[in-house]
C-alpha cells in the first residue's frame, strides 16, 4: 500500500496497557500506524508537535491536564489537529465540552477494537463521530436545562462537603443566594436532596472529584 494512504496515530492515555493494546490494534491494520504514543497531556503535546498525526486519540483524564485542555493546547499551535477522545466517561456534559472544544470525536473505550478502528478511519476522511452510546446520553439530555458556572460552583462546594452558610462565606453571597441556588440546582438536575444532586452531577459529568 502507497505510504501517503497510511494514517499516521498518537495515543495519548495514562494508562500503559490501553496505549500496548491500541498500539497492537493499529499497527495491525494494513491502513494504519502507530507514530507515538504519550502517557501525560505534556508529552503527548509534544509528540504532536514533532510527528503531526493524522488522528490523536486523546484520553479524556491524565494526570497533570485534563484531555479538553491538552486538545485546546495542540489545536491552537496545530488548527487543523484531527483529535478524537477515547475514554471511559461518558457523561452529557463531559461530551458537550469535548465536542465544543473541538474534538472530532468522542468514542467509548468498551467499544470492539475493529469499531475504533473503522471510527479512525471516517474521521480521517472528515466525518465528526460519536459512539451510539454517546449519542443516546447526548439526546436523553438535549431539553435539560445546563447550570450556571455559579450553580455548579456552588454544587462543587456542596460535593466538598461544605454547608450553605459556608459555601456563603467561601462565595462571598447570602445564604438566602445559596438556598435559591440550591433550588435552581435540584430542579434542573431532577434531584431529591443534595447527595442526589451530587451523584447526579458526578455521572453527567458536571462535577470531577
Amino acid at each position: 500500500m502507497d505510504s501517503q494512504t497510511i494514517i499516521r496515530v498518537l495515543c495519548i492515555d495514562d494508562h500503559p496497557m490501553v496505549r500496548e493494546g491500541l498500539g497492537g490494534i493499529i499497527n495491525r491494520q494494513r491502513d494504519m500506524s502507530l507514530v507515538a504514543e504519550a502517557g501525560t497531556a505534556q508529552e503527548g503535546i509534544e509528540q504532536h508537535a514533532i510527528h503531526r498525526p493524522d488522528v490523536t486519540l486523546m484520553d479524556l483524564r491524565l494526570p497533570d491536564m485534563s484531555g479538553i485542555d491538552a486538545m485546546r493546547t495542540i489545536l491552537s499551535e496545530a488548527p487543523n489537529a484531527c483529535i478524537v477522545m477515547l475514554t471511559s466517561y461518558e457523561g452529557d456534559m463531559d461530551i458537550k465540552r469535548a465536542l465544543s472544544a473541538g474534538a472530532q470525536g468522542y468514542l467509548l473505550k468498551g467499544m470492539k477494537g475493529s469499531e475504533i478502528m473503522e471510527e479512525i478511519r471516517l474521521v480521517h476522511r472528515g466525518k465528526r463521530r460519536v459512539a451510539p452510546a454517546v449519542a443516546t446520553r447526548l439526546a436523553e439530555y438535549i431539553t435539560e436545562d445546563v447550570l450556571t458556572a455559579r450553580e455548579t460552583e456552588v454544587l462543587q462546594l456542596v460535593a466538598a462537603g461544605n454547608r450553605n452558610k459556608e459555601i456563603a462565606h467561601s462565595l462571598s453571597i447570602s445564604e438566602d443566594t445559596v438556598h435559591g441556588h440550591l433550588k435552581n440546582i435540584f430542579s434542573k438536575l431532577d434531584a431529591s436532596d443534595r447527595t442526589h444532586a451530587v451523584m447526579i452531577g458526578l455521572r453527567r459529568g458536571i462535577l470531577h472529584l
